[in-house]
């Protein structure tokens, strides 16, 4: 065998043994790396399932808040209807008493202004009514009722109820001129409308 041909085995012995030691390498690499993910795999496991299961208790907290706030919505809805309805059953609850006590106002008014006041011998009779009536007045303003009175006033249909209508010179039409019976409210709502006698505006003269 030639010095050459000694040499070329040579070199492929060596090729040959650094392919063995490479191959030796890799293999011992892979086996670590199957041994690091069997050792890793039942902790990142463990951390899965508790990321599962945060993510899982912060949707059902979130989910939980907004019952809790619609609840609580709810509530103060149900609080404040709850007010209303107390504050109108407050306010309106003496309406039909309110009603039937104006009768006896209307009566004592009409006995005002048939008595006369001048006369000494009806002048204790007079003052005896008068006291009655503001009592009286005084009483049902206490309760929130307050008398509609709009001599004088422009004619509101949601306040008045008109009984005739009539031409008064120097007066703007649909001017209330007379009164024939107060009307009252009772905390702001219309009780009784007041009856009056309104201004019309004068008739246009088509003969000419």
């Amino acid at each position: 065998m030639t010095n050459e041909s000694t040499q070329n085995e040579a070199a492929q012995d060596v090729a040959n043994n650094e392919e063995v030691v490479n191959e030796t390498e890799q293999a011992v690499e892979e086996q670590a790396v199957e041994v690091d993910a069997e050792v890793l795999s039942p902790e990142q496991e463990k951390i899965n399932e508790l990321e599962l299961a945060l993510a899982a208790a912060q949707s059902t907290v979130a989910d939980q808040k907004d019952s809790v706030i619609r609840a609580k919505a709810e509530v103060d809805n149900i609080r404040r209807r709850a007010a209303q309805d107390v504050d109108k059953a407050r306010k309106f609850a003496l309406e039909k008493f309110a009603g039937e006590m104006l009768t006896t106002v209307d009566n004592l008014e009409r006995a005002l202004q048939s008595i006369d006041k001048e006369d000494e011998a009806q002048k204790a009779m007079y003052e005896g009514v008068e006291l009655t009536y503001q009592g009286l007045i005084s009483s049902l303003e206490k309760s929130g009722v307050t008398a509609v009175d709009p001599q004088d006033q422009p004619f509101n249909p949601e306040l008045h109820q008109a009984m005739s209508m009539q031409e008064v010179p120097g007066v703007a039409p649909n001017t209330v001129i007379a009164v024939m019976q107060k009307g009252y409210e009772l905390n702001g709502r219309l009780i009784r409308p007041a009856m009056v006698m309104v201004s019309k505006a004068p008739a246009v003269d088509t003969q000419a």
